[in-house]
Order: structure tokens, then sequence, then C-alpha cells
């Protein structure tokens, strides 16, 4: 979230640390103002200083973190912030495991964890030296996993993570991750936003939070989904300077194949797990009927190769049966939403193995405000109109479905992801819905293949899986709605086999 412009001259590398952090502020002002780029010269330069914007623009959540992991006299190497030093050992005995494949919970069992991986299940858990959790018979099973989440922009407000201080923008989306970990999720599919350094923060131990399979930019046409530009930013030219938005690498507008291709290459550079296009109108955008779909084969194939050559895939924002059609000629893997789709998309999708990304999005409470009579407001009814149509489409063809939530710009909303969970109850059985937001949305991230930014099996319990574990005081089975009370019923939380909550043992 920088707007960044290089230096006109080398010897500013040698000023003032107090010094270059004014100067690099001016400049992302005046950069998110609209002025154009400095000479291929100077964004040469400004390639060098990098790193320097990014320590800057991260100081006020540096600022905030204990002293002993940032201070000189520390060590190098990261330390958990919240979390227990992992144990060497630690064993769930007595416990009930749901296995994350099937819908159903075994008799009480323990469960050894050797440092990030189960080490043994049942008669064979036993450690004279680990750590005792004795469970009482209550539910152990895989960490959850939201298959649509925007690590940077769900709880901040939509005012603040456009016009914001990065700084402030990032410590917000610290917090939220916390708060997504302590919700029980223990990984997210990110579909849109710059969470480079999030996540970066979080694998390294600065601060807590959920495994993070970031995307980058959502990509976009011009007047797609993803354009948030004003009347007054057009007509685009060579020359233009990138929209806020595309600064602070939440979108990119790519038109044609050369510069869809482009902008996958700059997403995988900088980390993607997988590349999100915008492939059809959507509801919080102003300039994109519902029904409109976006980019040709053309631009998709683009995307697809160049995701391909990568070893990771395309997934695509797209409701409508031509959005849909369309991505999927193309070899797009994965349709995130398909509210609107019809039969003949959901058997295609079935015929080519497509998974369906989809949201239990209602008219209820969970449902993003927009005032009445807007057109947004419009979109959104037409769109959650088609939810239990989609989801019996999802069941009559048996499509790989994945359960996500896509809350944006609302802490409240945030806060009920594990409520949004537990609604799918609507539709699937309480043992399918926790096989689906458990191990079958692990397959959807196993689809990044070598790019998976984490190596190990996640979303079920098993001998050799990475120890993401949560212990529920309950039978989620018979009342899934524990789990959208995390705070009481979460009695355990277990990240790659650090404890980050344990109201059992202390």
């Amino acid at each position: 979230m920088r707007g960044d412009r290089a230096a006109s001259h080398c010897c500013r590398a040698t000023r003032s640390s107090s010094n270059l952090s004014e100067w690099f502020v001016l400049d992302a002002v005046r950069a998110r103002q609209g002025l154009r780029l400095a000479a291929d010269r100077e964004s040469s330069l400004m390639a060098h200083f990098r790193p320097l914007v990014i320590a800057l623009a991260a100081a006020p959540l540096l600022a905030v973190m204990p002293a002993t992991a940032h201070s000189p006299q520390a060590p190098a190497a990261p330390v958990a912030v919240d979390a227990k030093a992992a144990p060497a050992e630690v064993l769930f005995r007595n416990v009930r495991v749901f296995d994350g494949k099937t819908a159903r919970l075994t008799a009480p069992s323990n469960v050894l964890v050797k440092g990030n991986s189960i080490a043994a299940i049942g008669e064979a858990a036993a450690s004279s030296t680990a750590t005792v959790i004795d469970g009482g018979g209550r539910t152990l099973m895989p960490g959850l996993i939201d298959a649509h989440w925007h690590s940077m922009m769900a709880a901040i407000p939509l005012k603040d993570g456009l016009s914001a201080h990065p700084g402030f923008i990032n410590i917000v989306a610290a917090g939220a991750a916390k708060d997504t970990l302590m919700r029980g999720f223990t990984s997210v599919r990110d579909l849109a936003g710059p969470a480079w350094g999030l996540k970066r923060a979080i694998d390294e131990g600065v601060t807590p939070g959920p495994r993070i399979w970031p995307s980058g930019a959502m990509i976009s046409q011009t007047s797609g989904h993803a354009d948030y530009r004003a009347f007054s930013d057009l007509p685009r030219s060579p020359s233009s300077p990138p929209h806020s938005t595309e600064v602070m690498g939440a979108a990119r507008i790519a038109d044609g194949p050369d510069e869809v291709r482009r902008a996958v290459r700059e997403q995988l550079m900088m980390g993607a797990s997988q590349i999100k296009l915008a492939a059809g109108g959507g509801v919080s955008s102003n300039f994109d009927p519902l029904d409109v779909a976006q980019y040709g084969e053309e631009e998709f194939r683009a995307a697809v190769e160049s995701a391909e050559n990568w070893g990771t895939y395309v997934g695509v924002h797209a409701y409508t049966p031509r959005a849909i059609q369309a991505a999927i000629k193309a070899g797009v893997r994965v349709i995130d939403h398909g509210q609107l789709m019809d039969d003949a998309s959901a058997k295609l999708m079935a015929e080519k193995g497509v998974w369906l990304s989809m949201q239990p999005f209602l008219d209820d409470e969970d449902a993003n405000p927009f005032p009445e009579g807007s057109a947004n407001r419009e979109k959104q009814l037409e769109m959650t109109r088609g939810t239990d149509s989609a989801y019996a489409l999802a069941k009559k063809y048996r499509l790989k479905t994945a359960w996500g939530t896509d809350t944006l710009f609302d802490a409240k909303l945030a806060a009920r992801q594990g409520a949004q969970l537990a609604k799918m109850v609507r539709w699937y059985t309480p043992g399918e819905v926790l096989v689906m937001a458990t191990g079958t949305n692990a397959e959807l991230l196993a689809l990044s293949g070598k790019r998976a930014p984490y190596k190990g099996r996640l979303g079920v319990v098993e001998v050799g899986a990475l120890a993401d574990l949560l212990l529920v005081d309950g039978d989620p089975m018979a009342d899934i709605n524990l789990l959208a009370d995390p705070e009481r019923r979460l009695l355990v939380i277990m990240k790659d086999g650090k404890l980050y909550k344990n109201r059992l043992t202390h």
C-alpha cells in the first residue's frame, strides 16, 4: 500500500534516516495524487530503495511489538507473538477426532504432535515427555480454512482502506489476522489485496495469524470489477499514472493479452500462489452491470498459460453463465461465486473438473450494506436470489465445492466468520459442512502445486499432516453453531504445532 516514486539523484542515498522517511512519505502522497512516475533511470534507483520503503511503512507496526523481538540485542530468529514456544511434543489425550475427511467422530483416542506435524494417532500416540492436554472426550479437528478471504480488506472500513496511511492499514490488518486465527481459521486463500508483508510477518512470527495463500492484485479489464477509477481519471494513456488501488496492490487494470500476461507475471514475481481475474460484473463495483462478461478468450488464455508455466492456476470472479463458460473454455480451473450459474454451466464445470468456490450469500445480517435503491443494492438482491439454486446445482452435479466468506470492509461481519460457516446447514449436513471447510478446502489450496507457500498436508487429522488443530468444547457434528462462538467453545487453537490458545493446560 505504497505509492513510490524514484529519487532523481543517487546522492539521496546518503540522507539521514529521518529525512529519508519524510522524503518517502511525501513521495507516496504525491504518487497517490496522480503525479507521473519518474524517468526510467529513477525507477531503477527506486528498486534499490524499495526494501527501505517497505521497512518505513511497517515502522508503526514494529513499534508496537515487544522490544525483545526487535531490539539490537535480540537474536535474529523470529519470535512468535501471543504463542507459547512450540513444545517439542504435545499429547492430546481422550479426544474424539474429526479427521477432515469423513463426517463422523471417532471413539475417544489420543493424538501426538511432534514439532509441527502429527506423529501418531491411537494406541501409538504415547510419550512420557510430551505436554499433555486432556480433552475430556471433546472434539479434536483440523483448523478451519476460508477459501475466499481478504486479509487486508476484511476488517478495515472502505474509506480507510482507500485513503489511510499504510502503517495504519497494516496494523489493522495485523489485528484482523490475529482475530481470524483466534476464530479457529488457521489457513485462508486470499483473493485480492497486498498481503505480502502481512504474510511474511505471520510466517516469521512477528504477529499471529493464519497461513495465507496470496493472489496479490485482482486483475481486471477497463470498466471491470476491479476498476475503481473515477470518470475524471479517463481516458487512460500509456503515460497515465496507476490508480491508487493499483499503487497499493489491491487491483491491476490490464487490457489485451500482453497486458494481462505482464500483470499475471508481476503477481507471480511477488509470490502469488494462484491468480485471480475478474471475469464478470460485480456487486460492489460501480461501472459493470452484473450481467456483463469481462475479458475475451485470448486474454484468459494469456493468464492461464502464464500461471500454468509457473505450476499454478487461475481462478475468476464470476456469477453468470456467460462469464463462467467463457472462463472455463480458456482453461480457468476455479470459479469463485457462481450464484447465477445455470444447469449448462454446472454441467460444464462437472465435465471439466472445475472447482466452485462459493459463499453463502443471502439477503440477511451478513450482507454487505448498500443504500436501498442504489444500483449496487439491486445487483446484490439479484445475486443473492441465485444462491439457493447454485447450491442445488452444485449438489446435483457433485461439483468440487469449496466454502468461503468474501467479507469486505466490515469488522463486525468479519467476526461472524464462524457463523457464516454454520449457516451452510441450510444446504448441507453439519458433517458435510465441516468436511468442506477442512479437507475439501485444503484440496483447493493444494491446487497451487509448487507455488503453495507451505509444504505438508492440511485440513486433516492424520499421521504426517501439519499440526493445525482445534479442540472444540462439544460436538460440532451435533451443533455446528459451536464454531460460531469461538471464544467460549474453542479451548485449544494450534497452528504449525504452536499453541496460540490453551484453556486446559497452564
